[in-house]
């Protein structure tokens, strides 16, 4: 195999991201995309990158013999029946969190993609940013000793519209789920119990849907580390996102990133500007580096690096914290199995 060859099942925001990520790599090539909505907009924008097949339906894709691998950019309740045929039709497969909001349903995906000797490999893209990405590596290096406590805020510049709120499946699920990662990924242990709090204080639309919009989310390890993690759905000066680890030997923390570096100090005070407003300009090379790390590991038979174990770890943590403040006490993750 000198490159892999892609369908992408969505051809929504994320989709397309995905697909101009790949259209920039030599190892990949995007042979098809299919959409529910196939519009004369998708056609023209397919047409301009060279993508020759568009089709409303997922399943031409799957069982296309020329298509390696299947990213899936659908709605979540889409992905788990999406990623058994893709894995029983032997295709490699690459999806957006969460797998579902069910983890029975994400351990029949699990076990079909074990069962078919497939990859799956889930999008917890703020792994790959460079900030982070480099604070793990000091953790790893032992620069800060025995990791105590990891702290984690992350706060979006504006609350999500009510459709969206609607289908999100609440903010531990939707939002706070990449925060849940992230903090296994720098304790680098697995989380026994955990302890929620939350309430509506940005939006009254939230407490239509049972949904929070404010939380902060206490995560025990099993080596015997905390986790401190809060979530807002609106900072008024933009998007926040910030990570520390504190040990044995000191501490190591990633700061937001911002347009520029220029700071200004005159009698009026010191002023910088506001960090990178969402999401996609925050993460968009870290968008990159894990659609070019799944493709490497496709082409090398390489191990990835955030599997399906991560998604379904994720999502176990979500549950609990909702879970947690429903019954005003901490979750133990045993308590799900």
């Amino acid at each position: 195999m000198s490159k892999v060859r892609v369908g992408i099942i969505g051809a929504g925001r994320i989709g397309k991201i995905h697909a101009d990520n790949l259209l920039r790599m030599a190892e990949a090539e995007v042979v098809a995309i299919s959409d529910l909505f196939a519009s004369e907009e998708l056609m023209a924008w397919a047409s301009a990158r060279g993508i020759g097949i568009v089709t409303t339906d997922s399943t031409e894709l799957i069982g296309n013999p020329d298509i390696d691998a299947i990213f899936i950019c659908s709605s979540t309740d889409t992905h788990v029946p999406l990623i058994v045929q893709a894995a029983e039709a032997g295709k490699h497969i690459f999806c957006e969190k969460p797998v579902s909001m069910d983890v029975n349903r994400t351990r029949e995906a699990l076990h079909a993609v074990e069962k078919a000797g497939v990859k799956l490999q889930i999008g917890f893209n703020r792994r790959f940013d460079h900030n982070f990405k480099r604070l793990r590596e000091l953790v790893g290096q032992g620069r800060i000793g025995e990791t105590h406590l990891v702290k984690i805020t992350s706060r979006d510049p504006n609350p999500p519209s009510p459709e969206y709120i609607k289908v999100s499946g609440g903010i531990f699920m939707d939002m706070a789920i990449h925060d849940f990662d992230m903090a296994r990924f720098m304790a680098g242990s697995e989380v026994e119990s955990v302890f929620a709090q939350g309430g509506v204080l940005v939006d009254p639309v939230f407490a239509e849907y049972d949904d929070l919009d404010t939380a902060i989310t206490t995560l025990t390890f099993a080596n015997g580390a905390f986790a401190v993690i809060d979530n807002s759905r609106r900072a008024a000066y933009g998007y926040d996102q910030r990570v520390e680890v504190f040990g044995s030997k000191g501490a190591a923390s990633a700061d937001n990133d911002y347009p520029n570096t220029v700071v200004v100090s005159d009698e009026a005070g010191v002023v910088r500007d506001k960090p990178l407003h969402f999401f996609l300009e925050r993460y968009n090379e870290a968008y990159v580096e894990e659609t070019r790390m799944f493709i490497d590991s496709v082409l090398h038979n390489r191990p990835l690096p955030v599997e399906g174990f991560d998604g379904l770890q994720a999502e176990l943590i979500a549950m609990a914290a909702k879970q947690s403040v429903k019954l005003g006490r901490p979750v133990k993750l045993s308590e799900l199995a």
